[in-house]
């Protein structure tokens, strides 16, 4: 009786502590767009693990990937509702929240990779993740997203002249409309996951964006032109709503930083990794792949910077950047 008595005891004392374990437990949802063979979506599980490592099972990361939780836009809207804890944007839809964002959506503002890492992963950087939070999102960290390109579907694109007349798909971002303006083409505005299907029926004559979404979208199956003019190096951002921030004490905020920290590390490794695998099988897939003389492209929107001239802040940001080594 005495061990029956026992074993119950410990069976109960196991069942209070797992329980008690489970109510310890805060669980972050990360809602993004991409599908999971994404190096995004990768760098994010590491996150996770990360995380789970260094709260010691006290923060855990649940992630929903391939838009099962909204486009991009709807995912920002969630998180300043305190409906979703975290996500990950492009810079050109993140620009409609967080205004000074679409300065990293200006074409050829960098002048290479290595100088926009330098830009983001310094001072000006930090002060744009910190602008989105007055608007309720908390910039954590920039992953890469290479550099855009466009791809058509029928007429290849070798100078601005060939995008003359030709709908091209992009975010809803009006640095990227204005650029597309600027080269001669027209701006469509669509969601990524309509993409496919706007290309195929010809809503669109193309789109731009960077080899691996290109690759893991299965555009290449419909645009069998990829010019790699490199017109933006538009960075994703990982974000949480303040909404989470807040409630996390500053021991779990720690962790989560460096969590966010050590996947951005890791992300940009796979990125390159994947860039060029991306370039290699749609290559192998029949696209063809065209190296324009860029200057042309850059030359020919030259003076989109003018524009802003009259907000000397924005201005001075975009000179700030240009200086930046």
């Amino acid at each position: 009786m005495k061990l029956k008595n026992s074993l119950l005891l410990l069976l109960v004392t196991a069942f209070v502590i797992s329980c008690a374990k489970t109510d310890e437990t805060k669980t972050i949802r990360l809602g993004h767009g991409l599908d999971v063979s994404h190096s995004v979506h990768k760098a994010m599980v590491k996150m996770g693990e990360d995380l789970a490592q260094l709260s010691d099972g006290k923060l855990k990361l649940e992630i929903y990937p391939s838009q099962q939780l909204g486009t991009e836009r709807q995912c920002l809207e969630l998180l300043q509702i305190g409906s979703l804890d975290m996500t990950k944007v492009s810079v050109g839809v993140l620009e409609n929240f967080a205004p000074k964002m679409k300065v990293l959506g200006l074409p050829f503002l960098f002048r290479d990779r290595a100088h926009s890492f330098a830009v983001l992963d310094g001072p000006i950087g930090q002060q744009l993740l910190n602008e989105g939070e007055q608007y309720w999102l908390k910039g954590l960290g920039y992953y890469d997203a290479g550099s855009r390109s466009f791809y058509t579907k029928d007429k290849p694109v070798t100078t601005p002249e060939d995008l003359t007349g030709q709908k091209i798909r992009v975010m809803e971002s009006v640095t990227a409309m204005d650029m597309v303006s600027g080269l001669g083409g027209s701006p469509t505005p669509i969601s990524w996951g309509e993409l496919y299907t706007a290309l195929q029926q010809g809503v669109v004559d193309g789109a731009e964006n960077n080899p691996p979404s290109f690759y893991l979208s299965r555009h290449y199956e419909v645009a069998k032109y990829y010019t790699l003019d490199e017109h933006t190096v538009l960075p994703d951002v990982l974000l949480a709503g303040t909404y989470l921030w807040d409630k996390l004490t500053p021991q779990e905020q720690g962790w989560l930083k460096q969590a966010v920290e050590t996947s951005v590390v890791y992300q940009r490794k796979l990125w390159l990794e994947a860039e060029n695998e991306a370039l290699k099988a749609v290559q192998e897939a029949g696209v063809k792949i065209i190296r324009p003389d860029k200057t042309l492209f850059s030359e020919k929107i030259k003076n989109s910077f003018d524009k802003y001239k009259e907000d000397k802040e924005f201005y001075q940001l975009i000179q700030k950047i240009q200086a930046t080594n």
